[in-house]
């Protein structure tokens, strides 16, 4: 990846924010983005990730009132790395800016992402200050952050979706194929030249919060066994330890070395550490098979971008 020394407010800003059932905050970060950022070229990309709410109709508004809105929304809901990977693709602008609709990241910080990004960065990513979420969300996400340490596997620490990343290197992320992008685990193994800067953060003003510590524990799972190789051999090794000890007691129970209790324990042990290495096997497998058939990261129902044909589940002249 090569970089140059353009940065955001020379090139311009593609602002990508995710929506799902969102329909509450859509105008006023809409409001608060331009009131805040409207001196620089500006591209507003609200993807709506299968709301149910009235979150689209509230976009084709927006877009209908101010040229600088697009909008692409999907044929259902397909998480949040599909909505920003939606939106990272299909930037028009140099930068990539993400900021979430919940406006819990302030518009304003973005300006301390694009003062670093200007020093030569390729990715800035805003870690939180003063963290206001409830305090599950935040033991997950120090969680999150300890184990992939202990994975080696390199993250940014403590990095959040707010972040300002050069559009070639995000679609190219984006455009790996990988069943799921893993942003801030993929940046550092493309280039060196990313850095974090500690930014503002305030609550939820209204909605609901999409993220809970269901979503953090399947999040952070998916991404050791894809991403990390260290996990891989950890579970083997325990497996392979609890299965031949269990063995040997089992063996032990005929010769009268230990009772017919322990003999039940061992076979737990044995069955349990199977089932463990089974199990483990096939999620590893399924998420590094080469030429698996799969659906695509997401498919658009409508947008007023031009999307590739791939990702559309429908031909844009048929009624969906």
């Amino acid at each position: 990846m090569v970089s140059t020394g353009h940065g955001p407010v020379d090139g311009g800003l593609s602002v990508v924010i995710p929506c799902f059932d969102e329909v509450d905050n859509v105008d006023h970060v809409h409001a608060e983005i331009v009131a805040e950022l409207g001196d620089l070229d500006l591209e507003l990309i609200f993807v709506d990730d299968g709301s149910g709410d009235g979150t689209l109709p509230a976009l084709k508004a927006l877009a209908a009132a101010d040229s600088r809105v697009q909008y692409i929304s999907f044929t259902r809901n397909f998480g949040f790395e599909a909505a920003f990977s939606a939106g990272y693709r299909y930037a028009s602008r140099p930068w990539v800016l993400h900021l979430d609709a919940d406006q819990q990241f302030p518009a304003v910080q973005a300006r301390r992402l694009i003062e670093v990004a200007g020093q030569g960065y390729d990715a800035v990513f805003g870690v939180r200050v003063d963290r206001d979420d409830p305090w599950p969300r935040r033991l997950g996400s120090a969680g999150f952050h300890v184990v992939a340490a202990a994975l080696r596997i390199e993250v940014p620490r403590g990095a959040t979706g707010f972040r300002l990343v050069r559009t070639s290197l995000a679609r190219t992320i984006v455009d790996l194929g990988l069943g799921t992008p893993y942003f801030l685990a993929t940046v550092p193994r493309l280039t060196s030249r990313y850095t974090t800067v500690p930014v503002a953060h305030r609550g939820r003003r209204r909605g609901v919060a999409k993220v809970n510590l269901r979503f953090l524990a399947r999040h952070a799972i998916d991404l050791y066994v894809s991403v990390g190789r260290r996990l891989s051999t950890v579970v083997t090794g325990i497996a392979t330890v609890a299965s031949a000890t269990a063995l040997l007691c089992a063996a032990a129970v005929p010769l009268g070395l230990v009772g017919p209790t322990a003999g039940r324990v061992a076979a737990f042990l044995f069955a349990a550490a199977a089932l463990a290495v089974l199990g483990f096997t096939a999620r590893y497998l399924v998420s590094i098979a080469a030429g698996q058939a799969r659906p695509r990261l997401f498919y658009v129902r409508e947008s007023t971008v031009p999307v590739r044909d791939e990702d559309r589940l429908f031909d844009p002249g048929t009624p969906a």
